[in-house]
């Protein structure tokens, strides 16, 4: 999505009234940049965590460390407690999350390099949240790439509220 996409994002958000924060781990900190370069986004933007590790998202995210070992770190359950958690420490009216496998190394069989999952928790206690696998982009075309959808997803979501 174009640079107006987002303004129309944040344009929206405002007008809503609606708040969103951000828990990022693949793309170490881009959503939150992307949304940020809009002006005007303090007024919606309440703020992020970059949770790279999984203490991080344990003990500030609030993710259930059975979750981790169940699930694993780039999972769909993990990411739905991502953007829970975010929601609720922030008290934001929309939590955004992403977790995934950036590469070139990390990937498994049952999650190769180009994992990722994203998840949109709302106030009204929906979540939705996506499971995608990129596959042939470099590290940054994937951050890029994940957060532009994780972007067109919230855009989507927060229409709602």
């Amino acid at each position: 999505m174009t640079h107006g996409g987002w303004v129309e994002l944040v344009k929206g958000s405002i007008q809503r009234g609606v708040t969103i924060s951000t828990a990022e781990s693949c793309t170490g900190g881009y959503i939150s940049h992307i949304i940020t370069e809009v002006p005007g986004a303090s007024k919606c933007f309440v703020g992020g965590v970059v949770a790279y590790s999984n203490d991080i998202k344990i003990n500030t995210l609030w993710v259930e460390e059975k979750t981790i070992v169940q699930h694993g770190t780039v999972s769909k359950e993990t990411t739905q407690e991502m953007s829970r958690g975010i929601r609720d420490r922030t008290g934001s009216d929309i939590g955004l999350a992403v977790t995934g496998v950036a590469g070139p190394s990390g990937g498994t069989v049952e999650k190769p390099v180009g994992t990722v999952f994203i998840s949109v928790d709302m106030k009204d206690g929906n979540t939705i949240t996506e499971g995608f696998l990129l596959e042939g982009l470099s590290r940054n075309e994937f951050k890029k790439e994940v957060s532009e959808r994780a972007l067109g997803m919230l855009l989507g979501c927060q229409l709602f509220l």
